[in-house]
């Protein structure tokens, strides 16, 4: 279990970039030539946690848990099987807020924004490692979660703005909710598909059903 110890307003937040930089040369415990790991070591936050490879299945969840490197939880588990399943060949888990917090509800009741601001920067990140001949995939997998705070649908919209300068693709996998939601990756079949996901439509419903 990851309980926020403290509020990310009350400690020191690395940058995407530095946080980066410092995974380049930091001695870690893991394959640093298979896994991708930002930052490099367990925080409060988490960046990004993937495997290397030159087609990534970029999955977005709400917020970071407990996994790592050689440590992942179901949840992760079932999206590498999907993300091999489908043809990628590697997997990235991204979020849409990178506050870890295995209980949703624990998360920051207002959206920290130097935070936003550098996850931000790591999805650019992410989406800039496609090598050309891939378009960026990235499957929206956050299941009902997305109504736990009023701040994650506007982050959403700045995370379509992000990947509509790299021309990424959204996904959905398995059946949606009566009100849209994508499936969470856990309880997937191994041998689900990825389906073209109307991002934007999806916001815009939602927020109107809110209002």
């Amino acid at each position: 279990m990851h309980i926020p110890s403290k509020t990310l307003t009350e400690q020191e937040i690395v940058p995407f970039a530095a946080a980066l930089a410092a995974e380049a040369s930091a001695d870690v415990s893991y394959d640093r030539d298979a896994w991708l790991y930002i930052p490099h070591r367990y925080e409060e936050y988490r960046y990004i946690l993937g495997t290397r490879g030159k087609n990534p299945l970029i999955c977005i969840g709400i917020n970071p848990s407990t996994a790592a490197p050689g440590d992942l939880d179901n949840t992760l588990k079932s999206v590498e099987r999907i993300a091999h399943g489908n043809g990628y060949d590697s997997f990235i888990m991204f979020n849409v807020y990178a506050q870890r917090a295995t209980d949703p509800d624990a998360m920051d009741r207002i959206r920290n924004e130097p935070l936003h601001r550098e996850n931000m920067e790591a999805f650019a990140h992410v989406l800039s490692l496609y090598d050309g001949s891939h378009t960026p995939a990235v499957w929206a997998a956050w299941g009902t979660i997305i109504e736990k705070r009023d701040y994650l649908i506007p982050t959403v919209r700045d995370m379509i703005a992000v990947g509509e300068r790299f021309g990424a693709v959204w996904y959905s996998v398995g059946a949606r909710s009566k009100k849209g939601h994508p499936h969470h990756p856990l309880y997937l079949c191994k041998d689900a598909v990825t389906e073209p996901f109307d991002i934007a439509a999806y916001l815009d419903t939602l927020q109107n059903l809110h209002k």
